[in-house]
């Protein structure tokens, strides 16, 4: 197997260095098969973690939520909302870690009487984040409070809008931030810059399953009953996973247990959906990241983008049934259209290839947004660096997605080059960030 070139990156298979002693170690007094043993060895793995790395338990990993900045003061509003059956408003992002934090504080919420609202940004109307359109909707339906999950940590406009008009936002997320932090009532996020935290590596939805940790706690302070945060783990571990952030620690813990309740088919939405992708048995993450997720993605990359926190919140098996079709279908739509755009855009980076240029950018004419932060991490498999792929509408406004590689904190970068006034909009993290330019910039830009 080392002496073959992996199909998908096709760069050779090569071991990395172990320490013999701890294999044979891992072997004799753990039971473990050579191979494994080798590769726990190589990833740094000794005898006394091997046993929390391999069957991972939340209370092993879990923290204090209170160590996140304003996480008291988000969960003690969530309560107040409770207590006074106040209606909430949440806003989500339309990838799979959006669609699992909406999904998993609306069940929350609902479980406890509470009226939710929920809002998903269009990614071609609305584009990321929350907007004032979406954030006066929410106040017309009564929402004075509001969620704002897996976005928000830059949207500095809207959120000075909706304090304008007298609503509370909660930002729960973990996108880079700058050093400036929008007008929000609380701003939850361990990559805050005044903020020292060991889950920096959290998706959005484990972030925000700490907000629920802290709020079940605030609710036993006052003698109110809790929902069991526990059955909700299906949904962290989807997210989790989908968002591609590494599985080690407290991420590891959530994918390992959720796992765990989503094969008992207690969502009803999950379990609608993994038949439609023939897996009736959800046992493994890939089946998370490779046929479940791209399926909820469909809808906001193609359709609509709704559809995805519609399924995970539906209890009704027929309603269920049917957005999982209609998912897979746009599955299908969006496999289609993303293979013709990836054909176009390694065109657009071969010059780039030749001048051996350290970040790729692929750019075009009428390129789908949707699909285009998927080519990015096709380019990048192929090619071992970070990868723009920007498509423009006929007004010459560019709409990008961008993976990285390890050690390349694409979210700075970006962060950075708004800063500077190359980019009309842009965000994100270390391995994936967004962005908008104009086509006049778009050089400036690359360079």
């Amino acid at each position: 197997m080392l002496d073959q070139l992996s199909p998908v990156s096709g760069r050779p298979w090569r071991e990395r260095p172990a320490d013999p002693d701890l294999v044979a170690a891992l072997v004799q007094r753990k039971g473990l098969a050579d191979v494994v043993a080798r590769v726990l060895a190589g990833r740094g793995i000794g005898l006394d973690e091997v046993d929390r790395f391999l069957e991972p338990r939340l209370r092993d990993f879990l923290v204090d939520p209170s160590h996140l900045a304003d996480m008291d003061k988000a969960a003690a509003r969530l309560v107040q909302a409770v207590r006074d059956r106040e209606p909430v408003g949440i806003i989500g992002d339309y990838d799979v870690d959006g669609a699992t934090s909406a999904a998993l504080l609306s069940r929350w919420l609902r479980g406890l009487g509470v009226p939710v609202e929920i809002e998903i940004p269009d990614r071609l109307l609305d584009g990321y984040g929350p907007n004032p359109g979406a954030l006066d909707r929410l106040r017309l339906a009564g929402c004075r409070l509001v969620a704002s999950l897996d976005s928000g940590t830059t949207a500095f406009e809207p959120l000075a809008h909706a304090a304008l008009h007298g609503q509370e936002v909660i930002v729960v997320d973990h996108h880079a931030a700058e050093a400036e932090l929008p007008r929000a009532f609380a701003v939850v996020n361990p990559n805050r810059q005044d903020q020292d935290s060991p889950c920096t590596d959290l998706a959005a939805v484990g972030v925000t399953f700490l907000l629920l940790v802290a709020a079940n706690r605030e609710l036993r302070r006052h003698g109110l009953a809790e929902p069991d945060l526990m059955g909700l783990l299906d949904l962290v571990a989807l997210g989790t996973v989908c968002d591609v952030v590494p599985l080690r620690g407290l991420n590891r813990a959530f994918v390992r247990q959720g796992l765990r309740v989503m094969a008992k088919g207690e969502n009803t939405g999950l379990a609608s959906l993994s038949r439609e992708a023939k897996a009736p048995e959800l046992l493994e993450a890939w089946h998370l990241g490779f046929l479940l997720g791209p399926r909820i993605n469909a809808g906001g990359r193609i359709d609509r983008a709704d559809l995805g926190v519609r399924l995970l919140t539906e209890t009704n098996a027929g309603e269920a049934g049917a957005i999982a079709a209609r998912l897979d279908q746009l599955n299908a739509k969006r496999r289609q259209i993303e293979r013709e755009i990836l054909d176009l855009a390694d065109r657009s980076v071969r010059a780039q290839l030749d001048e051996d240029a350290p970040v790729l950018v692929a750019s075009g004419d009428g390129w789908h947004p949707g699909v285009i932060g998927i080519v990015a991490s096709r380019l990048v498999e192929r090619y071992d660096r970070p990868v723009f792929v920007i498509g423009f509408d006929t007004d010459g406004i560019g709409k990008g997605s961008a993976r990285s590689v390890p050690g390349v904190d694409l979210g700075q970068a970006v962060i950075a080059a708004r800063q500077a006034g190359i980019l009309l909009k842009g965000g994100g993290h270390p391995m994936a960030a967004g962005v908008t330019v104009e086509a006049a910039r778009l050089d400036e830009f690359r360079r």
